[in-house]
């Protein structure tokens, strides 16, 4: 009987561990497949051509997160369910290379894309003569296509010899090896933080520049409180895209730098194996889970949530029947600096 309990505790616990790759793949791949389907339709309705390079790195985003979630949860689902250490399922660790190989891609490029997404933006608000002539959907898509192809590049640096991709603790997925103060891992931790800093400097240049034009616009329209009430929503939503972003990666990169600081310290115990050390704890299993959480609250924070929110605006705004003329005059040209701001955030 006690042998029976323990392997049912076991059993539980399997189950409660395989639930949570299970949950953020299906909810990773629900919203990014929503958020193409919203690209694709606003992409290909008239009026568009302005948010054509917006629409392209957004869909490149979701496209991404989807392909990175159907990459690796799969793996990481299957090594739960059966019960087998990752050595006996990957003897010769191709696998292994595979999952850190995916892991590396569709975590790098993802961070890139949102770069070049803020920097789109300043660009859009800041310098609007040189975007209007300068930027193109070709140009996006050069640019979205390099992006790929340095990741990629990146990513199979480990089999020039530079660099290896190891199993983590618990066994059940694979990354960059940090032993040995692997200059690969300070490599990639260096470059997504690098990401993060362009990503915030831009989009508080951007936040900034919105600011202004709202005094100056509000300053001659004389507005009530619901195009502010946009224009908040359109600044959360910035400070939003920098906080989602600095919490689910900066725990991953900066954990990542300090396990290569400390192995390039001392040497490294253990040798040549494979398995990362135990004495770090859950914490790099935790920081993985974070930057892989991300995949899911892209499409939300981007697209999906921007739209709900500007859709209950709209809903409110119409609600409003019985007014006098000079509060239906200020109303429109709320809603007019509105519509502004929405697409010169966009």
């Amino acid at each position: 009987p006690r042998g029976n309990g323990t392997g049912r505790a076991a059993e539980r616990g399997s189950a409660a561990s395989v639930a949570i790759p299970l949950t953020m793949m299906v909810t990773g791949v629900v919203g990014n497949a929503l958020a193409m389907l919203l690209v694709s339709r606003s992409y290909r309705a008239k009026g568009s051509r302005r948010k054509r390079s917006f629409l392209l790195c957004i869909g490149s985003l979701a496209l991404t997160d989807m392909l990175g979630q159907l990459l690796t949860s799969p793996v990481v689902i299957s090594v739960y369910l059966s019960g087998r250490p990752w050595a006996a399922m990957d003897p010769s660790g191709r696998l292994c290379d595979f999952f850190g190989f995916s892991m590396t891609v569709f975590g790098l490029c993802p961070l890139l894309i949102a770069s070049a997404m803020a920097v789109e933006r300043a660009l859009a608000i800041r310098a609007p003569h040189w975007y209007a002539s300068h930027m193109s959907p070709r140009a996006t898509e050069r640019g979205l296509a390099a992006i790929w192809a340095a990741g990629v590049a990146f990513a199979l640096l480990p089999l020039a010899g530079l660099g290896r991709y190891a199993l983590q603790w618990p066994g059940t997925w694979c990354f960059i090896s940090a032993a040995g103060g692997s200059a690969f891992a300070a490599a990639f931790a260096a470059l997504g933080l690098l990401s993060l800093v362009v990503t915030g400097a831009c989009n508080l240049a951007t936040i900034e520049a919105l600011v202004s034009r709202c005094r100056a616009k509000g300053g001659a329209a004389q507005p009530g409180s619901r195009w502010g009430r946009i224009a908040t929503e359109t600044l959360l939503q910035l400070l939003g895209i920098m906080c989602v972003l600095s919490a689910c990666w900066s725990p991953l990169l900066v954990t990542m730098l300090r396990m290569v600081s400390e192995q390039a310290a001392g040497p490294c115990r253990g040798g040549g194996q494979r398995w990362e050390p135990r004495r770090e704890g859950n914490l790099p299993l935790t920081a993985g889970r974070l930057a892989s959480l991300n995949q899911i609250l892209d499409p939300w924070v981007y697209l999906l949530l921007r739209r709900i929110l500007l859709r209950k605006f709209c809903q409110a705004a119409s609600a409003v029947s019985h007014c006098s003329n000079a509060e239906c005059r200020a109303r429109d040209r709320a809603l007019t600096l509105s519509e502004e701001i929405r697409r010169t955030a966009a």
